[in-house]
């Protein structure tokens, strides 16, 4: 057991309760379309549709629920997400057995679910630069996105095995019991925040004058938005192949729900290894020179997805998927640790939800982009077209100073006039 783990029992309880979480929205992510394929005959559009609608609650409350962070404790916000998760997967079998198994149904569940996760994510983002100490903020950020990765391979091969082996929807018990040790953990954690900063110095503003104060900052600061607008199209392209990719490999790859899961797990692996990858090469190459090899380097090799045939043909999708999860949770890393020192703890709840407006917000239309191809040009010539903008996203990079910058800048870059500080404390002293 490594230090942070071995000495802070926060941080373990923590780590715990998020890998868990992540397991049961990896399963979630395999078993919700397998099941609209194979039990309820959906077509390729509304497969695109069920994984936008896991996503559009990022566009619908992501603004206010960064403002509701920065406002309240972290720790109850991400209990309520937990619970509410556990109970939605808890409701959908018991519904189905009941002969209401239905689109509108999966539907409504992704939704709620999807809200949920806007809670916690961003709550979460929020609430470790409290819990640990600035010095082991970067092997948290390494640790919580490795184990996410594994959770995340783990539970697409248990997605496809389960809704083979269980039946349609029944797998979803295994989110619900998921969320319910995500539950358990967040109760055992004995660090109790304090009151926001905001809270105890100034009266609430009104709510729209707090998010124009996180989007002008994230808009305003050059970092911050080239980062921004970088995720949003790397997001909408990967959600763009990804939303269709069980139909792909179902019906145009001939590969059985099973084999799928398990394809899906072996390709996450590469997620592992880009988060503890990710230290070393910023320790070696600096954290920006760094981002770009995962950020633009490592994604060329979704280029190989479209290629996959049945048989041996399935090693193509593996290799190109293990380049682009590398790649995606590497850059993850460096982009968390950059924001978190660089951000003021005042205003990271706004920020983490502004940027994650923009960024998670391009993947419901992501998944109707995929959906809407796949059925207008045919399925593989969709996985192609998306699957080009996963890497071609990436000279956003390349037109920022990120190409020339050996790191990026923290709060406290002696050759750099701190924006981010100046923002808050403008925010933090404006009349209300």
């Amino acid at each position: 057991m490594s230090g942070l783990l071995r000495r802070h029992r926060d941080f373990r309880l923590l780590w715990c309760g998020e890998t868990a979480g992540k397991f049961g929205a990896a399963v979630t992510g395999v078993a919700m379309p397998l099941t609209a394929v194979a039990a309820l005959r959906a077509d390729t559009f509304a497969v695109g549709l069920l994984s936008a609608c896991g996503w559009l609650p990022w566009l619908l409350i992501g603004l206010p629920v960064g403002v509701w962070v920065d406002r309240m404790r972290r720790r109850p916000l991400m209990l309520g997400a937990a619970a509410l998760s556990a109970v939605v997967f808890t409701a959908v079998p018991v519904v189905a057995w009941c002969g209401g198994l239905s689109i509108g149904l999966l539907t409504g569940a992704a939704l709620l679910s999807g809200a949920a996760a806007v809670v916690f994510q961003t709550a979460y983002s929020a609430y470790l630069p409290g819990l640990l100490a600035p010095a082991d903020q970067p092997e948290g950020n390494a640790k919580l996105h490795g184990s996410a990765s594994a959770a995340q391979l783990v539970g697409q091969g248990a997605g496809g095995f389960l809704v083979q082996l269980a039946g349609a929807a029944n797998g979803l018990f295994a989110n619900a019991a998921t969320f319910l040790v995500s539950v358990l953990c967040l109760l055992g954690i004995r660090h109790r925040e304090p009151r926001p900063d905001a809270a105890v110095e100034r009266p609430a503003r009104p709510l729209r004058a707090e998010v124009t104060a996180g989007l002008r900052l994230v808009a305003g600061d050059v970092w911050l938005r080239t980062l921004t607008l970088f995720g949003a199209a790397s997001n909408l392209a990967l959600m763009g192949y990804q939303s269709i990719l069980p139909v792909f490999l179902v019906r145009e790859a001939g590969l059985p729900p099973g084999t799928v899961g398990t394809l899906l797990a072996v390709a996450g692996t590469g997620g592992i290894a880009g988060a503890f990858a990710a230290r070393r090469a910023a320790a070696r190459l600096g954290t920006a020179r760094a981002s770009l090899l995962f950020e633009l380097g490592l994604p060329t090799t979704a280029l190989l997805i479209p290629l996959t045939t049945g048989g041996p043909g399935a090693a193509l999708f593996v290799v190109g998927s293990f380049g682009v999860s590398a790649g995606v949770v590497g850059g993850n890393v460096l982009k968390a640790g950059f924001q978190q020192a660089y951000c003021p703890p005042a205003l990271l709840g706004r920020v983490t939800a502004s940027a994650a407006f923009l960024n998670y917000g391009t993947l419901p239309l992501g998944a109707l982009l995929g959906g809407a191809l796949g059925a207008a040009l045919g399925v593989r010539t969709a996985m192609w077209l998306t699957c080009a903008g996963v890497p071609l996203a990436a000279l956003i990079l390349l037109a920022s100073p990120l190409r020339t910058a050996r790191d990026l800048p923290t709060r406290h870059h002696p050759r750099r006039p701190d924006a981010a500080k100046a923002a808050a404390d403008d925010d933090l002293l404006a009349p209300s």
